[in-house]
């Protein structure tokens, strides 16, 4: 192709120098031709591209194509219920929660339910009345000076540096008219999470960012000042992430702007990765020491930590410790293994750490058999989107729920997959100055609100719908799974194939030509 593109080429440049010798307007096609014969000429000597070395020119089609092959995905290929992480529905159903609009959907259900993986609620012919509001959590412990009184439904951690000015300020602002907490992330505590007013959760990583010396370590005193903020309702020391889980926390540096690194203590336009573990510990009784002391030096703050469930004797060995005199956390976050980050490494993504079913199960029945479960709300994140999601990790043995990309979604998040680049269309992951301006605060903070209780009101509707009045009477017994329809489908209808089985159903006292065509 690369002979064929040279001999081509150079006949068209000598074909329109001919013609334009006579006519001499033809020459004017030397700025479309030209520009391409000498794009093509460095396409056969560049190194770096077999495929432009061999398919000059035409050869950018193809990453061209690879450039807007996520956005033909979505909009071409996909189906409704299709689409990773989330499907086209459950994008659909944020966007029109947050928008304030009607939320139906015609025509009946477009999931296929007669099968193993379906999972579905048990209603009850005589369902409850709807309560009004929806009931908030008290966390705190005894050793806790300040609880605080958590929504069921709350914004997940997500940093900023990760996330764009505007996206912070429109979420805090959300949370502030809404009553419920926004995470801060591992970043640091941002002029932009204190200056709407909503309760803020600050969350603690292994580079104490924001808290920490010029060498990286822990800094008491910083701690103190800045945990002492009206805003800061809870302090969340993290462990580790379900989307990465052993590898810390990832900043790209085109994202690292003097303001973040101001914010983080730490060096601009340099990558930034967390380290994988704590400098301030390396034992479960080392872990709740320290929790205890970042419950002192903040005065009494509800203070727990969060992590994603890998080697499971280490959580026992946390649980053996509460339950022999250790300090107790006041909550313990656990994140699935499908939970969302900014940037992670492939291999982290998907093959590393427990989902959250399992993990939720694990940490709850855990903690109940080292009798401290009482002494201890457990949170769950990771994927929890709908309001049928939130009912099941709170039936699973969750107090109360985060959520990172379902509040991203109101804020019009569109999955373009971009959010390691600097290139967020929508402005949100991003710190391009250019696209955060397209982020109206005053707009999306609104439809932060509405999509939190419309959420939550989607919650009580499905809850009164199974009987229930409270939410103390969530459990596992409210769910079915469909599998229970496999085991009665063969109960009640025997496989045709199984002759000995029809003989057994054939009355005794049959015909004996009946019998005979069994």
């Amino acid at each position: 192709m690369r002979n064929v593109f040279l001999v081509s080429a150079t006949a068209i440049i000598l074909l329109i120098g001919t013609i334009g010798y006579f006519h001499p307007n033809v020459l004017w096609l030397f700025i479309i031709v030209g520009p391409l014969y000498l794009l093509g000429l460095y396409d056969c000597i560049q190194p770096r591209h077999a495929i432009l070395r061999n398919f000059p020119v035409i050869g950018h089609l193809r990453y061209m194509l690879e450039a807007i092959s996520p956005e033909i995905q979505q909009y071409f290929i996909e189906l409704n219920t299709e689409g990773k992480p989330f499907s086209r529905k459950q994008r659909e159903l944020a966007y029109r929660r947050g928008k304030n609009v009607d939320d139906t959907t015609p025509f009946g259900t477009q999931l296929e339910l007669n099968t193993d993986d379906y999972e579905g609620l048990r209603h009850s012919i005589f369902p409850a009345h709807v309560m009004k509001e929806a009931p908030r959590v008290h966390i705190g412990g005894e050793a806790c000076k300040l609880p605080y009184n958590a929504s069921l439904f709350n914004i997940s951690a997500m940093s900023f540096g990760s996330l764009s000015s505007n996206a912070i300020l429109a979420l805090n602002s959300g949370a502030k008219k809404g009553g419920f907490y926004h995470n801060t992330g591992e970043g640091g505590l941002s002029p932009y999470h204190l200056e709407p007013g909503g309760d803020v959760c600050w969350q603690i990583g292994t580079g104490y960012f924001g808290c920490r010396t010029k060498d990286g370590k822990f800094d008491p005193q910083l701690f103190a000042t800045k945990s002492a903020h009206v805003q800061v309702r809870m302090i969340e020391l993290k462990l580790s992430q379900g989307a990465k889980p052993g590898h810390g926390g990832v900043l790209p540096a085109i994202k690292n702007t003097p303001e973040i690194a101001a914010i983080r203590h730490i060096e601009p336009h340099t990558m930034v990765l967390s380290p994988p573990g704590h400098s301030a510990f390396n034992s479960a009784q080392g872990l709740l020491e320290f929790v205890d002391t970042l419950r002192t030096l903040s005065g009494g703050k509800p203070v727990g930590f969060k992590l994603c469930i890998g080697r499971t004797e280490e959580f026992v060995d946390i649980c053996k410790a509460m339950a022999n005199g250790a300090p107790i956390p006041d909550f313990i976050t656990v994140d699935g293994a499908e939970g969302g980050t900014g940037a992670a490494p492939l291999e982290f993504n998907d093959s590393v750490g427990m989902p959250l079913v399992p993990a939720l199960i694990f940490v709850h029945t855990t903690l109940l058999q080292y009798k401290v479960r009482s002494k201890v709300k457990v949170i769950a994140s990771g994927k929890v989107l709908s309001a049928a999601s939130l009912l099941k990790m709170l039936g699973l043995g969750a107090d109360i729920c985060n959520s990172a990309r379902g509040f991203l979604f109101s804020l019009g998040c569109i999955q373009a997959l971009r959010c390691n680049t600097n290139a967020c269309p929508t402005g949100i992951t991003t710190q391009d100055k250019m696209l955060v301006k397209g982020l109206v605060v005053s707009d999306k903070s609104e439809r932060v609100y509405h999509f939190h209780r419309n959420t939550l009101r989607g919650v009580m509707e499905l809850l009164a719908a199974c009987g229930k009045h409270s939410i103390d009477e969530i459990g596992m017994d409210m769910f079915m799974r469909g599998d229970e329809f496999t085991t009665l489908q063969n109960k009640y209808f025997p496989n045709s194939l199984d002759t000995d089985r029809w003989c057994d159903l054939v009355p005794s006292n049959a015909p004996e030509e009946v019998r005979a065509t069994v």
